[in-house]
Parts: structure tokens; C-alpha cells; sequence
């Protein structure tokens, strides 16, 4: 290295043709020679030898290199490489893929290119390596999934059309697996979503080798509850109180958001749904909900889908109402389609979201040791040796979840319908509620657990 530096300028090894390039261009010519001497060594037919060279102008992720490749006489030879007609290397298309997927048009990284590379690009060029994806989409749209999820996150956006028709909803389900791991199951854009839509989805999931789900967490959309219990029976659906809230603070003028958001907060973190139905009743008898009479009949209506979530632990519920999951994806998928503006059609729009969510789940980490569910002494875990109460098998094949676990759950009795037995002088308050002696203590903890849950109100 310092015999290569002496009498230059190490500045100009990083400039356009300066050091660095002519190293990547004598390796690559090195690596060329040496596949067509392997390749005329192994040769069959006999009289074939070299033919001099032709010129190639390639395309790396730092620019472009005029290569001299070899020929042979018989024109048989074919180098690994840089296959022929290859005029790019596999790290240019992949940081063409990666501005891509950061909601860059083709136009704007025609630009990038030619001002980070020097290099000149075709939009087509850039449209065509992008267009590798849609490849990968139908293989990741059809790819076998788990047999059992015990949570799936369901939700919507909008992206426009250019051709101004309504705007399409991109429907993305996020699932946890067993271990606590999260994974993309799959898009659908659809620009009516009715009960035959949903149903479809489900059966296709079905068909992807889902057999079941312990909890399915929704946006409130018509139909939607009924096609999933058509086909996974033993689904508790779940709404999504973060929707729920959000359309509660609708009713609120900014100034008042905070306060009516920490009024709604004491039903959702209650104990149990008796106290969650009380702490409803003292909204609707107090000032904001006298301020907003809208707001409590929003949660009345909704009520039957808002308390299936109270009958697990603590230390689960605010996985299941905190969502932050689907919407930092959500923020992710909004921020891409925003920078774009419209799509032409349903095959871009699929394109780019689906590379954003290639890239978001390589960011996504393992999840904290107490949420892993195939932990023995996960509170989850413990859960699902039986189902809430009430939730009956609408089919005679549907299948227990505790048959997928890789660690079998203790046998528990159900948590009796009593009021649990607080040391707080203030049982409304809660935060030091303590299990009774009956209960589990592995399964149930203090009530304050649930307040640790962040939720995006705005």
C-alpha cells in the first residue's frame, strides 16, 4: 500500500479513476484471465485459444470501468463474473433498489447517480432494475407461513392512483410469532373492502398453511370481525383501541387532545372489563364526556369488540392495544408513499411498498426476554393453555393453540370472575393491584405493567 501511495496524493485515490478504481479494474481483469485460463484447460474440443480482448464498460457502486475482457476463438467462453451482456455489477442494483425504497422516483436517482458517480442513467434502466422485485413479490406473496400466530395486527393506507380514480386502500397484516419475532404476511390492495375481500384474504392465508390465531387485532372495519371467525373459529378479534382513540380526539379541538386522551386512558388500563365498563360510566358523567357526548358513545358502540383483550394478563394487553408495531411500519410505508405522490398502477405501488417493507424487517430486532412466548414463564405463554371464556369452536377441526408450542404450558385453572384484592386504599387507582389467592400469579401482575404501553395519539 505505501508503495502504491508514494508519489501521489491520497486524496485523489477516492476521485473518479484514481486508485481505488484502478485496483477494482486490474482485479476484475485478473479474476477475467484467470477464468478463461480454467476455461481452456477443461476445454473439449480442440484448436480453441485466445482472441484478444473486448472492451466492456460496466457499472459498479462507486461508477463506471472500462474492463478489457478476453475472448476465446470459438466464442464459448462465458465468465462468472461479469456474465455476457452483465454491463452492471450486483452492487449497483442494489443500491439502485435501496434509493428506490427509500420513495426516490427513477427520475430522482437518475439525478443521484449522475451527481454521487458520474455516471449517466437511463430512467428505463432504473425502471427495469426495480422491476427484478415484482418477481420476489409473488414469491413472498405465496411463501408458507406459520402455523399458528398468536398475534396479527390488520391495517390500512391510502395511495393514489394517477389515473384519478378513488384511492386504493393497501391492506398489510403484521404477525408475532411464537417466539416473539415479528413477520410481514402479506399486502393486499383492493379498492373496495367488503366481507368477500376479507374472506379471501383469510382463506389465503389458510391456504399458506395458517391454521390459527390467538388474537387478531383490527381497524373496526364492517365485516371484517365475521370473516375472520368464518375461518379461524377460535379467534379472539380485538378492535384497535389506538383507532378508536384517534377517532375519540377527533371530536377535540388541539388544546384539548392531552387532557381528553388521559381521561380515555383510565378505561383501557383498567383491571378488568367491569372496571373498564365503570371507568366508561365516569367519563360519560364528568366534564369531557358532558363536553363530548359523542366521544362515549363512540366506546359504547364499540364496546363488545373494545373488552375481549381484558381477559389476558397484564403484561400482554399492552402489546395488544399500544400497537407501536404496525404503526412505526405504517410511518414507514406513509413517509415512501408520500414522496411519491401517485402510482401509474397496482404493480408499482406494490413494487415499492414491498421493498420499504423488505428493508424495515432487516431493522427489526429480537424482542425483549420476557415477550418471548415459547418462554415457560412468559405470561403469554401461560395464557394460552386455554382460551378466554366464552370463545367457543364454531367448527370441530379447529386445533388448540397449545399443540404448536415448542415448550408445553403449565396446566392452569381459569382465572375465577371475581374482583382481585387491592392493598391500595383507592381501588379505582390502578397500579398496586395484587392477585388473590386463588389466581395465578404467574399469569396475572400488577396492574401499574399496563400503564407502561405507549400510545401515538396524533
Amino acid at each position: 500500500m505505501d508503495q502504491l501511495l508514494a508519489g501521489s496524493d491520497a486524496k485523489t485515490a477516492f476521485e473518479s479513476n484514481g486508485l481505488l478504481d484502478q485496483l477494482k479494474k486490474a482485479l476484475a481483469e485478473q479474476a477475467l484471465n484467470s477464468e478463461m485460463d480454467h476455461h481452456l484447460s477443461d476445454e473439449e474440443t480442440v484448436g480453441n485459444s485466445r482472441n484478444g480482448y473486448g472492451r466492456k464498460t460496466v457499472l459498479t457502486d462507486s461508477g463506471s470501468l472500462e474492463l478489457s475482457i478476453p475472448r476465446d476463438r470459438q466464442s464459448s467462453f462465458d465468465p462468472q463474473l461479469l456474465a455476457k451482456y452483465q454491463r452492471r455489477f450486483p452492487g449497483f442494483d442494489e443500491k439502485i433498489v435501496s434509493m428506490y425504497a427509500r420513495g426516490m422516483s427513477t427520475r430522482e436517482i437518475v439525478g443521484h447517480v449522475q451527481d454521487l458517480y458520474g455516471i449517466d442513467v437511463s430512467a428505463d434502466l432504473i425502471s427495469a432494475v426495480t422491476d427484478a422485485a415484482l418477481d420476489e413479490v409473488a414469491t413472498w406473496q405465496s411463501r408458507p407461513l406459520e402455523p399458528v400466530y398468536p398475534l396479527v395486527f390488520f391495517d390500512a393506507l391510502r395511495v393514489k392512483d394517477q389515473r384519478r380514480r378513488p384511492c386504493k386502500a393497501v391492506h398489510i397484516a403484521l404477525g408475532v410469532r411464537g417466539d416473539g419475532t415479528k413477520e410481514m404476511l402479506g399486502l393486499w390492495i383492493e379498492t373496495n373492502e367488503g366481507a368477500k375481500f376479507w374472506l379471501r384474504v383469510m382463506n389465503e392465508m389458510k391456504n399458506r398453511g395458517v391454521e390459527d390465531i390467538l388474537i387478531a387485532v383490527v381497524d373496526g372495519l364492517k365485516g371484517f370481525p365475521d370473516a375472520i371467525n368464518a375461518v379461524f373459529a377460535q379467534t379472539t378479534v380485538q378492535t384497535c383501541i389506538v383507532h378508536l382513540l384517534r377517532n375519540s380526539l377527533d371530536f377535540a379541538s388541539w388544546k384539548d387532545r392531552k387532557d381528553l386522551a388521559r381521561e380515555l386512558k383510565a378505561i383501557y388500563v383498567a383491571i378488568d372489563d367491569k372496571a373498564a365498563e365503570a371507568a366508561l360510566t365516569t367519563f360519560e358523567g364528568g366534564f369531557w364526556g358532558r363536553k363530548f357526548p359523542a366521544v362515549a358513545q363512540i366506546w359504547r358502540r364499540a364496546w363488545q369488540e373494545v373488552i375481549p383483550f381484558f381477559a389476558f394478563p397484564m403484561d400482554v394487553r399492552p402489546i395488544i392495544y399500544t400497537t407501536n408495531a404496525i404503526e412505526a411500519l405504517n410511518s414507514k410505508l406513509r413517509r415512501a408513499v408520500r414522496a411519491r405522490g401517485h402510482f401509474p398502477s397496482d404493480e408499482a405501488a406494490t413494487k415499492l411498498l414491498y421493498l420499504v417493507l423488505n428493508r424495515s424487517e432487516k431493522e427489526w430486532k429480537m424482542p425483549p426476554r420476557e415477550w418471548r412466548w415459547q418462554n415457560p414463564n412468559s405470561p403469554f405463554s401461560l395464557r394460552t393453555a386455554f382460551r378466554p371464556q366464552g370463545r367457543k369452536s364454531k367448527c370441530s377441526t379447529a386445533r388448540p393453540y397449545t399443540k404448536f408450542l415448542t415448550v408445553p404450558p403449565k396446566p392452569l385453572r381459569p382465572i375465577p370472575d371475581q374482583p382481585l384484592r387491592s392493598t391500595n386504599s383507592n381501588p379505582s387507582t390502578p397500579g398496586n393491584g395484587r392477585v388473590g389467592s386463588r389466581e395465578c400469579t404467574a399469569c396475572l401482575k400488577s396492574a401499574g405493567s399496563a400503564s407502561r404501553g405507549h400510545i401515538q395519539t396524533t
